[in-house]
């Protein structure tokens, strides 16, 4: 009971309504009976395009499979872009419904925490091999500490990282580009109407998370990437600048010339609790390899007494913008 002038605590929601594990709690006492687990030597294989509230979409042989969780894998998740076992009724017709009983191992895992102090990991995104992260010159503004974040995502993740940036018609995109040249971050620019040659060049062939906060042009990109997505598309608030939320799953759809794109909700924030400096380090071997005479448990950081950093900079062995760009990145998972 609560004492006369004592305000009650209030606590965040661990997930939120784009939190795939919100829908994924298993019931209790839900150990199998017995220690003979089935074989399961009829399952098929087959990969999971969407989650939706507790239910999972697969494409098996082409058909578009639903399926739920069978409750030996307990809390193991399953996200889009998994590869599965299904057994159950897999045919795809209305009202059918399959059960995933197997959970393959995961090349890569975009993960993310609710928060910098959160250290539950949230896999986003399994077995893609790039992050495309779309960001515009204007209407929103660009949010270079979202930016960031992402591209740490992304290096800890092991994906390559391709920076795309939009609404190009708005104004100069260099402004932008100029704060990740010395990274050596690939990028595409794009405007409305133009020719989206350059950005299908970069995702041929291969698996692309898009990610990027709300009205950049992520949905607008995907419908003329895969031509009827008809992916929602949400407008700017003239007044807080911030995009509506448009897409409330992730989605994996095939680009008719080879290849996946992985369309995501908008994000506002991207917690990095997860990412350890050693981790990031690791991403720039170039950096990496100045770092042997670091004092042990150097963050790398500025600030960093006797870090190898700074003297590779001072006798020329490597330009101060990489190492000035490298540790903006560190710093941003210290910084919502």
């Amino acid at each position: 009971m609560v004492g006369a002038g004592v305000r009650p605590r209030l606590t965040m929601p661990r997930y939120d309504e784009y939190d795939v594990e919100s829908y994924d709690r298993p019931r209790r006492h839900t150990r199998p009976r017995t220690k003979d687990r089935p074989s399961h030597a009829d399952a098929v294989e087959g990969h999971v395009v969407t989650v939706d509230r507790g239910r999972y979409t697969a494409l098996v042989d082409g058909r578009t499979v639903t399926a739920m969780k069978s409750r030996p894998l307990g809390r193991k998740g399953v996200v889009v872009g998994d590869v599965v076992r299904l057994v159950g009724d897999v045919s795809g017709e209305e009202g059918s419904l399959a059960r995933i009983v197997e959970v393959a191992e995961r090349r890569t895992a975009l993960r993310r925490s609710a928060d910098d102090l959160d250290p539950v990991e949230r896999v986003v995104v399994a077995n893609a091999e790039q992050l495309v992260v779309v960001a515009a010159t204007a209407d929103p503004e660009p949010q270079p500490r979202l930016i960031d974040r992402a591209l740490v995502a992304a290096y800890d993740a092991g994906l390559d990282p391709l920076l795309c940036v939009t609404k190009a018609d708005l104004a100069d995109p260099e402004t932008l580009l100029s704060t990740y040249r010395p990274l050596g971050v690939p990028y595409v620019v794009t405007e409305r109407g133009r020719d989206l040659a350059p950005v299908r060049e970069r995702l041929r062939g291969r698996v692309s998370v898009l990610l990027g906060s709300s009205g950049v042009g992520k949905s607008t990109l995907v419908n003329a990437l895969v031509p009827g997505s008809d992916r929602a598309i949400g407008h700017v608030n003239a007044v807080t600048g911030r995009g509506r939320h448009t897409s409330t799953s992730a989605l994996m759809l095939a680009l008719p010339d080879g290849g996946w794109i992985v369309d995501t909700p908008g994000i506002r924030s991207f917690g990095l609790a997860h990412v350890r400096p050693a981790q990031l380090i690791g991403a720039f071997p170039d950096l990496d390899a100045l770092t042997g005479e670091c004092p042990r448990g150097c963050t790398h950081g500025a600030g960093e007494p006797e870090c190898g950093l700074d003297d590779a900079v001072l006798d020329g062995r490597t330009e101060p913008e990489r190492v000035d760009s490298f540790r903006r990145l560190l710093a941003s998972r210290d910084t919502a």
